[in-house]
């Protein structure tokens, strides 16, 4: 029975960002934004998390918020527009509703909290496929470029700032999101095929990080540090990894980066692409803090103990992100 409940919600949930994606009116976009968050507040429920409740609510009340912002500017833009004046506020509306959703800073209060409450499954869904449908709404409606500057610039320097005093893996996880949603918003600036590589590689890494995290049942850098030293192998894929969201060259974070930077310089965007860089390598900071406190801090280890570490699917992912920069240069420098 549990087991039906979860696939008829997840098919729900998945339905309702199709939903939103394929629409061709406002408000059918909405009734698919409306399905998702009815869909995902019953998967958040979790009988071994005491704050799962919380972070449902939590996240409950500011999807509604954004869902009646949302209705709001919608019924203006049918209605009201005589009355306005203009398009721009309303529009200006509508995107900080989709913000409010997608967690863009400064409308990102709560998504810490909710991502603290869950588990590493449940934050996962939270981080990747939550993202789609207000991001493609976004997209389709990128007019106002200084509200959107604003937006990127805000989301990029409070993701670095707030991320640095952090010992939460989910909350760091969650600036870290916040961070790499204003990389993603620059992207629309120009297409939407970088946005699609962006989006891909970033799920990509977060579900592999995830996996490692839940394979070794940690949630924040005390745990982190003394767990790594039982798995050898696994503390150097999760060093590589993080160091791989931070975006460094070797490896494939920098690929998206790497296209959002050059079409950013090709379209002029000098100011901005400088604040982007900026603000990642402070980002990079508590990152490589991180790592080399992984690496360094002296804990105590047993030898005779033995975990099993061989997990076919983290492997899988391993492989497929320490590789991945290398096949996409190869690919792409025959075009």
């Amino acid at each position: 029975m549990k087991n039906f409940h979860s696939i008829l919600f997840i098919s729900t949930l998945i339905s309702g960002t199709l939903i939103t994606i394929s629409s061709y009116s406002w408000l059918s976009m909405w009734m698919g934004l409306e399905i998702n968050l009815l869909s995902i507040i019953p998967l958040l429920k979790d009988k071994k998390n005491i704050f799962a409740s919380e972070a449902a609510l939590k996240y409950f009340i500011a999807q509604a918020l954004a869902s009646s912002i949302l209705l709001f500017s919608i019924i203006l833009s049918f209605n009201l527009y005589s009355y306005i004046g203009s398009s721009l506020t309303i529009n200006m509306i509508l995107m900080s509703a989709l913000f409010i959703k997608v967690g863009a800073a400064p409308f990102h209060a709560w998504f810490p909290e909710v991502m603290e409450g869950l588990n590493w499954i449940n934050g996962m869904i939270m981080l990747t496929w939550q993202k789609i449908a207000p991001m493609m709404m976004i997209f389709f409606n990128v007019h106002l470029t200084n509200f959107l500057f604003t937006i990127i610039i805000i989301s990029s320097i409070t993701s670095g700032i707030l991320g640095l005093n952090q010992i939460s893996l989910r909350k760091i996880l969650a600036y870290s999101s916040i961070n790499h949603i204003s990389w993603m918003l620059a992207s629309m600036l120009n297409t939407q095929t970088i946005w699609m590589f962006y989006f891909l590689i970033y799920t990509i890494i977060s579900i592999n990080m995830i996996l490692i995290f839940n394979f070794l049942s940690i949630f924040n850098l005390i745990q982190l540090f003394s767990s790594m030293t039982f798995n050898k192998h696994l503390k150097i894929f999760f060093i590589l990894n993080f160091l791989s969201l931070g975006g460094l060259p070797p490896f494939l974070g920098f690929f998206p980066k790497w296209l959002v930077i050059n079409s950013l310089i090709i379209n002029q965007f000098y100011l901005l692409s400088v604040l982007l860089i900026v603000s990642t390598l402070i980002t990079l900071f508590f990152y490589l803090r991180i790592t080399l406190a992984t690496l360094i801090i002296n804990t105590n280890e047993i030898l005779i103990v033995k975990h099993k570490t061989n997990n076919f699917l983290i492997m899988t992912f391993n492989f497929i992100t320490l590789s991945g920069l290398l096949i996409c240069t190869l690919t792409w420098n025959f075009y």
